[in-house]
């Protein structure tokens, strides 16, 4: 089992930038892969980026390609997500979330999950 706790949402200009991260309990962090996705309101959740246990793999929606970047760093159970040139359409509540073997885009093949945060983009 894992615990999944979120931080750094907030309100942002356009074209600003924030650091998102979400900080794991448990001591098999560094056995999962982990993702970050996004529910506008009212619309469903979707996939924004995800990394490999190790690190060394990533893969991001074409969405946010070139602007998000996810890292970890498993010494800190911790996974980040920097956004930079954030548009209005980023505006979401962002969650974490992991699942053990290889990375997925699909909501449900994640098994453990954050409460997220909420990320507004003003124009």
């Amino acid at each position: 089992q894992v615990q999944l706790v979120e931080s750094g949402g907030g309100l942002v200009q356009a074209g600003g930038s924030l650091k998102l991260s979400c900080a794991a309990s448990g001591r098999a962090f560094s056995s999962y892969v982990m993702g970050w996705f996004r529910q506008p309101p009212g619309k469903e959740r979707k996939f924004v980026a995800h990394i490999s246990s190790g690190g060394g793999n990533t893969y991001y929606a074409d969405s946010v390609k070139g602007r998000f970047t996810i890292s970890r760093d498993n010494a800190k159970n911790t996974v980040y997500l920097q956004m930079n040139s954030l548009k209005p359409e980023d505006t979401a509540v962002y969650y974490c979330a992991a699942r053990g073997g290889i990375g997925s885009v699909i909501v449900t093949r994640f098994d453990y999950w954050g409460q997220g945060t909420q990320v507004t983009v003003s124009s």
